[in-house]
């Protein structure tokens, strides 16, 4: 693996060596999240590089922060509640949470990104006293309607140290899918060692390295994610700030997750498990500790691009109709990457009422409520959120009707009757 002719600006987020190797580079893309009204369509459009390294050193995964992240999340149009398995799944974990860690009346949870209380909602409702940190304050107010708590900040150490002087040291601390997020990984680390009571247990998802790789999830990568976790990766950065992880979960969310449990090191009530072993040495036997690993992936993502552009060509070739299902940042940096536009897909829908109406960055593609689809009966119909599959082609099953078919981008092209 050769080491990249330019001089990167900065050095890893989490451990300050230079960044020389590239993971893959996927050209220059607007912020996924930033849907365009009708009235901005013809002003200009900041676009940012995609480009992403791997440090030689930790091996994190990263993106050069581009842009500051209260420009990203002070405003955000993602509201976890609109997708039900999604809630499902944050309903289970509550479940299973409360007793593996005998949770009740006189404990306190705090969700760190807790977004529009999707999670949070299911200890409200068992009685358990909770706090939500969420920076967005239009998906916070969303929160408190569900009777959640929430603090409009951005959590690091400042915020956890102004939590523990006002008597808040979490039992449990939840993060799901904002790891990825945060450009200063060492200062919220720090922040969830600091507000973790002494024999609390921390709890953080966040989409697996390995699962990326093996199943070119490309379009994973975005603004928004900052860091790109192995298992390796994430152990060393909690272990720098006093934090053991003893245990891990392999989940199906976002296309194969990990959820890690971590505990002060000084904790010794909670042994280091054989499945946390046995994933660390999966991934050492994978190769994850060398760079050939890593230099693979840009030609399989190449690769991708090209089948999903000879599906698409050939259908509007035959005068097919194709629609998209979804606004969802993934998607926007596969149809940004492949250069499809309103020329291959006449429009998408979301069931996110803050979404319709808008037009995807960059590609402008309009974005509608789900009825469009029964209206307009495309031949074909692209689910970009493919995590959801399953769900997406239960609820729109009845584009069968008059033949339609389902398309499933990623890890490649997928016809589904």
């Amino acid at each position: 693996m050769e080491p990249t002719s330019e001089s990167t600006r900065s050095g890893c987020l989490f451990c300050k060596t230079p960044l020389r190797y590239t993971f893959v580079d996927l050209g220059m893309s607007p912020l996924c999240e930033s849907y365009v009204s009708r009235e901005k369509l013809n002003q200009m459009e900041p676009f940012y590089p995609l480009h992403v390294y791997v440090c030689e050193n930790c091996w994190l995964v990263q993106l050069q922060e581009y842009v500051s992240p209260a420009e990203i999340f002070t405003e955000y149009a993602y509201f976890s509640s609109y997708s039900d398995s999604w809630v499902q799944h944050a309903k289970n974990y509550t479940e299973m949470i409360v007793q593996r860690l005998g949770l009740g009346k006189q404990s306190f949870v705090v969700e760190l990104a807790s977004n529009d209380g999707y999670l949070l909602q299911h200890f409200v409702a068992k009685g358990i006293p909770v706090l939500g940190v969420e920076p967005a304050a239009n998906v916070a107010k969303a929160a408190e309607a569900k009777k959640v708590p929430t603090l409009v900040k951005f959590f690091g150490e400042k915020t956890a140290r102004e939590m523990v002087s006002d008597g808040k040291g979490a039992d449990l601390i939840a993060g799901n899918n904002v790891l990825a997020q945060v450009p200063d990984i060492n200062d919220f680390v720090k922040g969830i060692q600091i507000l973790l009571k002494p024999r609390g247990v921390v709890t953080i998802e966040f989409p697996h390295l390995m699962r990326l790789i093996e199943e070119n999830q490309f379009d994973t990568i975005y603004h928004e994610h900052f860091s790109y976790f192995s298992l390796m990766a994430a152990e060393r950065i909690f272990a720098a700030h006093g934090l053991t992880l003893f245990d891990v979960e392999e989940l199906p969310t976002h296309g194969g997750s990990l959820r890690i449990y971590g505990r002060h090191k000084e904790d010794d009530s909670k042994p280091v498990s054989r499945r946390f072993l046995d994933l660390k040495a999966k991934e050492v036997a994978a190769g994850y500790d060398r760079l050939e690993t890593y230099s693979v992936f840009t030609e399989k993502v190449k690769e991708t691009k090209r089948k999903l552009l000879e599906f698409l060509i050939e259908a509007k070739r035959k005068g097919k109709t194709i629609a998209g299902y979804g606004a969802p940042g993934k998607g926007n940096t596969l149809l940004n990457y492949c250069g499809i536009r309103t020329d291959f897909i006449d429009y998408t829908v979301d069931r996110n009422t803050y979404k319709q109406g808008k037009f995807l960055p960059g590609t402008h593609i309009p974005i509608f409520a789900p009825d469009k689809i029964k209206e307009t009966k495309p031949d074909y119909v692209l689910i970009l959120p493919w995590n959801f599959k399953d769900e997406i082609m239960q609820q729109m099953a009845h584009i069968r009707e008059w033949g339609g078919q389902f398309v499933v981008p990623i890890p490649q092209v997928r016809i589904f009757s």
